[in-house]
């Protein structure tokens, strides 16, 4: 008789841990599609606001800066290749002017509407320069930490 309550105790312990995987997964299977669709729909909209970047290249955007292209990339990286119209590697102060681009630019990621999306969804932002003859001269990489 001692078996009876024992065997209906495990059996009710049995069902209940079942529920409660198959809500479990029920849950995650949810936060899963809604997080995948969620990521879907942003990286459309990067892609798009990319496109729209590319079809008004070359654009001068300051005062011997042109933006060349822009670019998406792995890991969530987008990247801007730009042009110094002033500047020839071998006459510049490389280090200088990039050290003076990079602080620039973290205020400006920061304060651009136009990097919302990017903020939004943690993208890493890749400044590549060259100079005027398009020779390379430096990246500047600025994590989402450093412009949210």
């Amino acid at each position: 008789m001692s078996d009876k309550p024992n065997n209906t105790n495990m059996r009710k312990q049995n069902i209940l841990f079942l529920a409660i995987i198959v809500i479990a997964m029920g849950v995650a299977g949810y936060f899963y599609f809604f997080i995948a669709e969620s990521t879907e729909e942003a990286n459309k909209e990067v892609t798009e606001l990319v496109v729209k970047y590319n079809k008004n290249c070359p654009l001068l955007i300051q005062e011997g800066i042109r933006l060349d292209s822009v670019s998406l990339h792995k890991e969530r990286t987008v990247q801007y290749n730009l042009t110094l119209l002033n500047v020839v590697k071998e006459k510049a102060e490389v280090n200088v002017i990039k050290m003076e681009i990079e602080k620039s630019l973290i205020g400006t990621a920061k304060a651009n509407p136009g990097l919302q999306v990017f903020r939004e969804n943690d993208y890493a932002l890749v400044y590549s320069y060259s100079d005027k003859n398009k020779v390379f001269l430096f990246n500047v990489k600025i994590f989402p930490d450093q412009y949210k």
